[in-house]
């Protein structure tokens, strides 16, 4: 395993950390908590330190999934990272209830990394209302929290404004070769590393997009390459590849992904890149973005919905549908298994769900352009 160091706070990280946002299911549907468990103790033993959760992810089942999976020894190989979801907070002892509830589900005293959680400018005034640095700071001061800093979704002038505003030891962005100049961005990357603060990396497979279902013109450009690599290793390299980044997230759903993603993380050229491949990679980026009309990522922040909606699905098909040329076998999955339950059409234009959106979607328009191309 490769490591990196957060140098602001001295602490020894793999390049791979592991997301502990996305779990496999039974077929019920529900989250099977022995092969998650089984998961992150393999992703341990292969070297990987930096277990990342948050109070939201599968309603609280995450944090449980991890509290159990650092039994017997293992709690003391990672760093846990957790997260404060400030917009859930309906005041300063709901926040701290929140808090208190983490430290209970991970099952531990403390917490090594924790972050506010996805900072835009709705939530940092909320930060500010109730008050959570001081809170935080406090936590620090009794030993619960050892380092503190934040997730961001918004724009690369508010990045600025945030990380000037408090002595932050480390922070955490969406990046990948799609995403370079959206939100923090490549730029943000660097400011942060300018100012000794360690930058985690989300999404750097934009939620699985740049690995499954290829589009045939990006495929053509891949196997144009004269060496030949998954698209995940090209998205991990591209990463890799800036000593800036200190640690990639991602969430790995099987023992195949994650024993993929430490053959990748672990081969000896990870950091190289020569100038034709940086060629390449922006060339699949342009096509890409050509492509996806709307880049949703599968978060899912943008639920619940009043109409229970599933709008990350529903994003997605459309998605497919302008990607693949308006396959017919993509409105017949459309039709046979997401109009079984909520579809496009019942959208109400609320906006509850766009306010929430991390990527600043028009999701309303999204889901009548959706509505209209699916006949439903």
């Amino acid at each position: 395993m490769k490591y990196r160091t957060f140098a602001k706070i001295n602490e020894k990280v793999s390049l791979l950390g592991m997301g502990a946002m996305r779990f496999p299911e039974e077929k019920d549907g529900k989250v099977d908590e022995n092969n998650a468990v089984s998961i992150i103790r393999a992703a341990i033993d292969s070297g990987i330190n930096y277990i990342d959760t948050a109070y939201p992810y599968l309603s609280g089942q995450s944090e449980v999934i991890v509290g159990k999976a650092l039994k017997n020894g293992y709690r003391e190989k990672v760093l846990i990272a957790d997260k404060m979801p400030i917009w859930l907070a309906k005041d300063e002892n709901h926040m701290k209830e929140i808090f208190n509830t983490q430290l209970k589900r991970l099952d531990t005293d403390s917490i090594d990394m924790y972050l506010v959680h996805s900072v835009n400018v709705p939530n940092w005034k909320r930060v500010k209302k109730l008050k959570l640095m001081p809170f935080l700071e406090e936590m620090k001061k009794k030993g619960k929290i050892k380092h503190i800093g934040f997730s961001f979704h918004d724009s690369y002038e508010f990045f600025e404004e945030v990380l000037d505003d408090y002595p932050w030891e480390f922070c955490q962005i969406q990046l990948n070769y799609m995403d370079k100049n959206i939100q923090a961005g490549i730029k943000g990357l660097k400011l942060a590393a300018e100012k000794g603060i360690g930058v985690i990396i989300m999404e750097p497979l934009k939620g699985g997009r740049l690995t499954s279902a290829i589009p045939p013109a990006v495929q053509k450009l891949w196997d144009s390459a004269e060496t030949k690599r998954s698209p995940a290793e090209w998205a991990f390299k591209w990463l890799a590849e800036m000593p800036e980044v200190t640690l990639i997230l991602s969430g790995m759903s099987s023992m195949k992904q994650l024993e993929e993603n430490i053959r990748i993380i672990t081969s000896d050229d990870l950091t190289i890149l020569t100038d034709e491949e940086k060629k390449l990679i922006n060339k699949v980026s342009d096509e890409y973005n050509r492509l996806i009309k709307y880049s949703c990522t599968g978060c899912e922040y943008c639920l619940p919905c009043p109409q229970k909606l599933n709008i990350p699905d529903l994003l997605e098909y459309y998605n497919e549908w302008n990607t693949y040329g308006q396959n017919p076998s993509t409105k017949m999955e459309y039709i046979d298994w997401v109009a079984k339950g909520r579809h496009a059409s019942d959208c109400i234009g609320c906006r509850k769900c766009e306010k929430k959106c991390p990527q600043n979607l028009p999701i309303v328009q999204a889901l009548k352009e959706a509505s209209e191309a699916f006949g439903i």
